[in-house]
């Protein structure tokens, strides 16, 4: 029996356009889920462009959360998550114990980071507008990328509750 083939790196450089980066997201989610990623952060003002309302990246979501792992997401707000992708909403509610959802009230939206950050890959949204920016394996830039985001997770709160409860 052989062993399959080691999977392609991800890509690495700059990148521009929605396409490219909708398979960006796609893509990391993916090999996050193949390569056992213990902690992801995923940050956006709103998450509105952001391709998770995909079937595609439900699945591997739901093969990356596996006992170990931490997902924290970052945003200035998350009303049009729940509008927008009702598929991920369902999933993070089932994996609540996994799932940080902090909320930074402190930024503008249009200077919010954009960005995956897992502790061997990267992807930065320098631009959202256009869609443009950085990803890579550099690992002077990903240290960076995650100083930058441990400062906006030290400036948020809690947000995102899986479930809304009332009295």
């Amino acid at each position: 029996m052989t062993n399959p083939l080691p999977a392609d790196p991800l890509a690495s450089g700059r990148f521009s356009g929605r396409e490219a980066f909708a398979r960006l997201v796609r893509d990391a989610l993916g090999r996050a889920a193949q390569e056992g990623w213990r902690e992801l952060i995923l940050s956006d003002a709103s998450f509105a462009d952001w391709p998770l309302r995909e079937r595609s990246v439900i699945e591997s979501l739901q093969a990356w959360s596996t006992s170990g792992r931490r997902l924290v997401m970052l945003a200035t707000r998350y009303d049009e998550v729940l509008r927008l992708h009702p598929r991920f909403v369902a999933w993070r509610k089932t994996w609540d114990h996994i799932v940080e959802g902090r909320v930074s009230r402190v930024a503008v939206p249009a200077d919010f980071p954009s960005a995956i950050w897992s502790a061997g890959w990267f992807m930065h949204r320098l631009d959202p507008q256009r869609s443009t920016g950085i990803c890579g394996y550099d690992h002077e830039r990903g240290v960076q990328l995650k100083e930058f985001l441990d400062e906006v997770i030290r400036n948020s709160a809690p947000g995102f509750p899986a479930s809304t409860l009332g009295l």
